[in-house]
């Protein structure tokens, strides 16, 4: 409930509507997945009386009790001023008091106080839309439906028809947030059962039915809405978002664009959908149609663009991004980032081995969540192209916002270093930012891996165990250790024990599999580590496993079959050390 709250500040109260449509978190017809119901604003009842306000003197005494109740609450004390104000609103009959008292209450975050001070606001302005768009977002957020139930249908009843179908839709989202989701549900049903002939009751209803878990009346009242109104978008984007069956679901949106094919909403989740599917060739022609009849949508625009870049395709990708970024700039949206597509179209400048146009567009990305990431990248191409002077340059001028970003710089600069086969450096580097976040887990593993490949045993254990005291469920630490043991052939009892926890933590990870095949190996248990092998490579096809399987197969007896295994991994990454390592040690020519 205080959640909800957390948008409303002393000064203004905004309006219910604006804080319930499509509550956070809420899997409901509105989702993003079809856009059933759009955020709209508050739907107009039939204007009421204004409530007059009470004659009171500003006398001393009630001045001095609402400036001392301010001077309270900006002192931090929430309590005094509340109480004073509720005494005053009580005293006076103000409503404005009351109004205030809430705020306060609000801005306190005190669900209990919060309601008691909107019950009082209302009471004393019964004819406030306001105050009675507040009192039913708190009864309801508190489970006290019964209260709101008089309300409700009171504002059906007086909301003028045409807008009777948009406000059942506001009503179905603000009782979504009670926490009796059936008995919420029983209300609507209540509420709407005298305008059953609106489609759109029929799909507040399946909106409702759905998000308390009933599919098959969701489906029922979304098929009832699109018989009532046989080209209505919101109810065939209904109908499909809860049809569990996803063929049916594509067939049913495909079906009614054969029969409207203006339906513009239906054609961008049908497009949405086939994304969802992996049918890229379907989608890109969707998007297509829809960029054709609207030719600066933003939205076709970038899933054309990533669509491309999936498909390979990357003349046509960088028309698209660029033209994307184009209609942005001339059309600014705060809704959407112009990064992602900065970041693919420097992707796609790589892909090319055109470093002056990938390090040009990383150039243009602006401070937010990919701005860290695309200053990283601009120092690996920098450093790729001979000048690691001044990729460190770049990371060090990169202003960040936190320990936790400062510790990504170092950890990349690290990595810059160790790429140069600047091993020292790159230990020396991790060992000043150890100095500055001792405790920091990323450090410490990199660390330790730095310290395993300067083959310093001793150092690597002990930063790697220590890693385990500050997080005992880092799995890659313990796999990391047992790793190591294995492929020293050295302390197998103890290092299976290290990866065998490292596995309960993560089962599911190849690369741990690959770490347990390749104890059991060296523990000569050739049936057990093929079988893990094969698990981890069938998972991912990496290089690495794909050695280890190979040489577990080379010493069964299959060399055949190891040495394809290797060809292929050798294809994909011929300069492997783990595989040039296992061909030379084995004195194989592939």
């Amino acid at each position: 409930m205080l959640s909800a709250c957390a948008t409303w500040t002393p000064e203004s109260l905004p309006p219910l509507a604006e804080q319930s449509a499509s509550p956070a978190g809420q899997k409901g017809l509105s989702s993003k997945k079809h856009a059933v119901v759009r955020k709209t604003a508050a739907v107009p009842s039939e204007p009421k009386a204004e409530d007059p306000l009470p004659e009171v003197e500003l006398s001393e005494e009630l001045l001095f009790k609402l400036l001392s109740s301010e001077i309270a609450f900006q002192r931090g004390d929430w309590q005094t001023a509340y109480v004073t104000l509720m005494s005053v609103a009580q005293q006076t009959r103000d409503p404005r008091v009351a109004r205030r008292a809430a705020e306060i209450a609000l801005s306190a975050k005190q669900a209990d106080e919060s309601l008691s001070a909107v019950r009082l606001w209302r009471e004393l302005a019964p004819n406030s839309d306001e105050a009675t768009q507040y009192y039913l977002s708190f009864v309801i957020l508190s489970d006290n439906l019964a209260e709101a139930r008089p309300i409700l249908e009171e504002r059906m009843k007086e909301a003028r028809p045409q807008t009777r179908g948009l406000l059942a839709f506001q009503m179905q989202r603000l009782l979504a947030r009670a926490k009796d989701k059936a008995e919420a549900f029983a209300l609507l049903e209540e509420v709407l059962a005298p305008y059953l002939d609106l489609p759109e009751a029929h799909l507040a209803l399946a909106q409702g039915a759905f998000a308390k878990g009933d599919t098959e009346r969701a489906r029922q009242e979304s098929e009832f809405a699109l018989k009532a109104k046989p080209d209505s978008e919101l109810a065939i984007l209904a109908l499909a978002q809860v049809t569990p069956d996803k063929a049916e679901s594509t067939r049913l949106l495909s079906s009614f664009l054969s029969t409207y094919p203006k339906a513009r909403d239906v054609r961008m989740a049908f497009a949405r959908m086939l994304v969802e599917e992996k049918q890229y060739g379907k989608a890109r022609r969707e998007f297509e149609t829809l960029l054709k009849n609207q030719p600066d949508d933003l939205t076709s625009l970038y899933a054309l663009g990533v669509l491309n870049v999936q498909t390979k395709d990357l003349k046509a990708a960088e028309k698209y991004l660029k033209t994307y970024l184009d209609v942005l700039e001339a059309k600014p949206d705060d809704e959407r980032d112009p990064n992602q597509a900065l970041l693919l179209l420097a992707q796609i400048a790589e892909e090319r081995n055109d470093t002056d146009g990938a390090l040009k567009w990383l150039s243009q990305v602006e401070p937010g969540e990919a701005y860290l990431g695309a200053q990283v990248k601009r120092a690996q191409i920098i450093a790729r192209r001979g000048d690691l002077s001044g990729a460190r340059k770049l990371l060090h001028e990169t202003t960040t916002s936190g320990e936790r970003e400062q510790s990504q710089l170092i950890l990349a600069e690290s990595q810059l270093l160790r790429d140069a086969n600047r091993l020292q450096e790159s230990m020396d580097v991790l060992k000043d930012g150890l100095k500055r976040f001792p405790e920091d887990t990323d450090l410490l593993y990199d660390y330790a891996m730095a310290a395993e490949k300067n083959s310093q045993w001793e150092l690597m254990e002990t930063t790697l165990r220590k890693i385990m005291e500050l997080a005992p469920n880092n799995q890659h630490a313990y796999n990391a250790l047992g790793y190591s043991l294995a492929e020293r052939n050295v302390r197998l009892d103890e290092a299976y024990t290290l990866i065998e926890k490292a596995l309960k933590l993560a089962p599911d990870d190849p690369f741990i599999m690959d770490s347990m095949g390749w104890v059991q190996f060296r523990l000569g248990k050739l049936k057990e580590a093929e079988d893990i092998l094969r698990q981890a490579y069938k998972m991912r096809p990496d290089v690495e496993i794909a050695a280890h399987l190979g040489e577990v197969l080379w010493v069964k007896g299959q060399k055949e079959d190891a040495q394809n295994l290797w060809r292929d991994a050798q294809t994909r990454d011929p300069q492997n050390d783990t595989l040039k390592n296992t061909l030379a040690r084995l004195n194989v020519n592939l």
